[in-house]
């Protein structure tokens, strides 16, 4: 499993066969998006509607947009944050990990929040944050299977959905 920075085309645009890929994964986790609401309609997830979505994560400096590949294929996507708009909150977050459906449970998740975890601690970083929406039980179990605990209940800043905020201390590796 390698984990790369989403690079852009020299327009700023995310090139074409790489949106077809990234609609394709978002696509296939409908039962999430149907829970989170991100998209207006999870059977019916758009090129457009990808591209807008990330496009909007990557207007913040401190957002880091990761693809993760295995054998070629993109097998997920990851959305970090270096720092919190709270200033009172040290911790890097995970904003987003998502596999493709059709690949879960063969361990790309855990793969994946293990090389984040990886390039936070590589970056100096002693713990990482991530909240998981109240409607998710599977998050918060594959979460807190991976060692992170709920450290604080409250909404989130875009949506206002309730979540539960889980953190993990980076021991060294």
């Amino acid at each position: 499993m390698i984990l790369d920075p989403l690079r852009l085309a020299p327009d700023r645009d995310i090139p074409a066969p790489l949106l077809t890929e990234l609609t394709a994964l978002y696509a296939s986790n409908r039962d999430f998006h149907a829970l989170s609401g991100d998209f207006p309609d999870p059977d019916d997830i758009r090129p457009e509607q990808v591209a807008a979505a990330l496009a909007d994560e990557l207007t913040h400096p401190d957002v880091e947009v990761l693809l993760a590949r295995s054998s070629g294929r993109l097998a997920g996507i990851v959305i970090t944050l270096a720092r919190h708009p709270d200033p009172a909150d040290p911790d890097p977050w995970i904003g987003l990990l998502m596999v493709d459906a059709t690949a879960h449970r063969q361990g790309y998740g855990r793969q994946v929040a293990a090389l984040v975890e990886d390039r936070f601690r590589a970056a100096g970083r002693s713990a990482v944050r991530l909240a998981v929406l109240d409607n998710n039980p599977k998050g918060l179990a594959f979460w807190t299977a991976l060692g992170y605990e709920v450290v604080a209940h409250r909404k989130d800043r875009r949506l206002g959905r309730p979540c539960a905020v889980l953190r993990k201390p980076l021991a060294e590796a």
